[in-house]
C-alpha cells in the first residue's frame, strides 16, 4: 500500500507539473509569443475642424518672420491644399501663424513628415519619404547665422523668431541620418526632451539627459493606419491618449504647459480627421483573378500579424517578438527603449489630467495594418527595402541602393521605388551594412514560390 501510495503521490505531482508548463506555455506574454495590445480610449472629436487646424493652426508659435521666409523661398504656386490667404503662396508643409507678439511668421507643420506629393498630387497622411535629415548639421549652421543676424537688429521679429531659431540650432546637430529619405523623428523627440523640464517645459540650453551619437533611422507610417491600432509607433509603446503623442511637435517652440494645454484641446479634432483618412486606390490595372488567389495565400500566411481586410476584416493589433520578425533591433533597443526618455516622458506632462499618454517599450515590433500598402515605399520600419517584391523575397534585396528624389518614379512591376543598386556604399547610396539601417528579417516570404509572391502582391494592390 505504501508503495502504491507514493506512485500515485509522484503521478499527482508529475501532472501538476505537466499542467503548469502547459497553462504557462499557452498564457506566458515573453519569448516567441505575439503580444495582444490592449485599446486605448480616444477623445471624441471634429474631423473637419481637425483639418484646418492641422493646415493653419498656431501649434507652433515661433518661426521665421514671413519677409525673410519670402525672400528666401520662392512663391508656392501648386497651394496642394487650397488654402487662402499668405497660407496660398507657401509650401503645403509650412504654415504662416502670428506669433504671441502679433508679428507673423512661418513655420513648419504636421505634414513636414506626414504628408508626400506622388505623382503630382499631394496626399495629406502618406509619410514623407524624401525629407532629408542627411544635412542637417548645415541646417544648425544656417539657423545660427539667421539668429544672430535678427538679434542684432532685435525687436519684435527676433522675439517672434527666438524660440524657434534657438531650439533648431540647437538639436540639428544630433539628427543627421546617413541618407536622405529615412526619418530622425525619433531621435528628435528625444533631443527636445532633453532640452526640456519634464513638468514645465521650460527650455534649458543645456542638455538635461545625456544622449548618444547614434541616430537610428525611421520610415514614417501612414496616417490611415492609426484608426485600427491600439498603440502608437513602430514597437507600439505609445498608450493613452493618441493626440498627446501628435501634438509632440509643439515641444519645438512651447513656451510652457499652458500653452501646450491650449494646443491639446485642438489636437482630438486633429485625430478625428486622421482617423478619417482612407487609403488611396491603387491607379494601375489589377488582375482580380490573380488577386483571389493571392487573398487565399495571404490568409494563410500573412493574416495572422497582418489581420483580414473587407467588410469583415479585423485587425489583430499585435507586438510580434524580435525573435520572431529578425528585422533590425537598433530602433526598438536605443531610441525607443531609450531608459533617460522613457522615464522622463513617464513623469513629464503628458501623463497628467484625465487622458494621460504613456511609454511602455518592447523588445519587438508591431505587424502594422497594410491598407493601402502599395504607395507606402520604401518598406520595414526603417526604409531599408525599396519595393513589396524585395519584402516578399529577402534574397531580391540590395545591399546598396539609391534612388532619384529629383524625379521619383513608381514602379508599377515590382511595386515600389524604382532604385539603382551600386556595388559599394557612397554618398546618397542607402548602406543596408551600417547598424540601424539593416535590411534583414521579416522572412516569411521566401517560402512562397515566385507566382505565389506574384499573386499576393496582386492582393495587396486592393487594400
Amino acid at each position: 500500500m505504501a508503495y502504491l501510495y507514493f506512485t500515485l503521490k509522484k503521478l499527482y505531482l508529475f501532472s501538476v507539473a505537466v499542467l503548469v508548463c502547459i497553462l504557462y506555455l499557452a498564457f506566458r506574454t515573453d519569448g516567441d509569443k505575439p503580444v495582444f495590445i490592449p485599446t486605448s480610449p480616444q477623445r471624441p472629436g471634429d474631423a473637419a475642424v481637425g483639418y484646418t487646424y492641422l493646415t493653419t493652426g498656431d501649434y507652433l508659435k515661433s518661426g521665421i518672420p514671413f519677409q525673410l521666409f519670402s525672400m528666401a523661398n520662392k512663391k508656392d504656386t501648386n497651394n496642394y491644399l487650397g488654402r487662402t490667404g499668405l497660407n496660398r503662396d507657401v509650401p503645403y508643409d509650412y504654415t504662416v501663424v502670428k506669433a504671441a507678439n502679433g508679428e507673423v511668421v512661418v513655420a513648419p507643420n504636421c505634414l513636414q513628415c506626414h504628408g508626400q506629393v506622388f505623382e503630382g498630387k499631394l496626399y495629406v497622411g502618406l509619410g514623407n519619404a524624401a525629407m532629408d535629415f542627411s544635412g542637417s548639421s548645415a541646417l544648425a549652421g544656417t539657423s545660427s547665422q539667421l539668429y544672430n543676424l535678427l538679434k542684432i537688429s532685435g525687436g519684435k521679429k527676433f522675439e517672434a523668431a527666438n524660440r524657434f531659431l534657438t531650439a533648431t540650432k540647437t538639436i540639428s546637430p544630433y539628427l543627421q541620418t546617413n541618407v536622405r529619405g529615412v526619418n530622425a523623428a525619433d531621435r528628435l523627440a528625444a533631443v527636445l526632451a532633453a532640452h526640456r523640464n519634464p513638468a514645465t517645459f521650460e527650455w534649458s540650453d543645456k542638455s538635461l539627459l545625456t544622449l548618444t551619437d547614434e541616430v537610428v533611422p525611421t520610415d514614417v507610417p501612414a496616417w490611415w493606419m492609426l484608426k485600427k491600432k491600439n498603440a502608437m509607433f513602430y514597437n507600439g509603446f505609445g498608450r493613452g491618449d493618441f493626440s498627446k503623442f501628435l501634438m509632440a511637435s509643439n515641444l519645438l517652440t512651447v513656451t510652457d504647459t499652458a500653452e501646450s494645454r491650449e494646443v491639446y484641446s485642438h489636437f482630438n479634432d486633429v485625430l478625428a480627421f486622421i482617423n478619417s483618412i482612407q487609403p488611396p486606390k491603387y491607379p494601375g490595372p489589377i488582375d482580380e483573378g490573380l488577386a483571389s488567389k493571392g487573398h487565399t495565400i495571404f490568409k494563410q500566411t500573412c493574416a495572422g500579424c497582418h489581420g483580414t481586410y473587407g467588410e469583415n476584416g479585423k485587425y489583430p493589433n499585435l507586438l510580434i517578438p524580435a525573435s520572431v520578425i529578425g528585422t533590425d533591433s537598433a530602433l526598438y533597443s536605443s531610441n525607443y527603449s531609450s531608459p533617460q526618455f522613457v522615464d522622463w516622458f513617464n513623469k513629464s506632462w503628458f501623463t497628467m489630467g484625465d487622458n494621460p499618454a504613456k511609454l511602455v517599450p518592447y523588445q519587438g515590433y508591431i505587424a502594422p495594418p497594410l491598407d493601402g500598402v502599395w504607395i507606402t515605399a520604401p518598406y520595414l520600419h526603417n526604409g531599408s527595402v525599396p519595393t513589396l517584391e524585395a519584402v516578399l523575397y529577402s534574397k531580391t534585396r540590395p545591399t546598396f541602393w539609391s534612388r532619384d528624389f529629383d524625379k521619383p518614379e513608381y514602379d508599377y512591376e515590382k511595386n515600389g521605388w524604382k532604385y539603382t543598386t551600386a556595388l559599394t556604399p557612397s554618398k546618397g547610396v542607402y548602406n543596408t551594412t551600417l547598424a540601424g539601417y539593416g535590411n534583414y528579417g521579416h522572412n516569411f516570404g521566401d517560402k512562397l514560390n515566385d507566382n505565389q509572391r506574384k499573386a499576393v502582391i496582386e492582393y495587396l494592390k486592393t487594400l
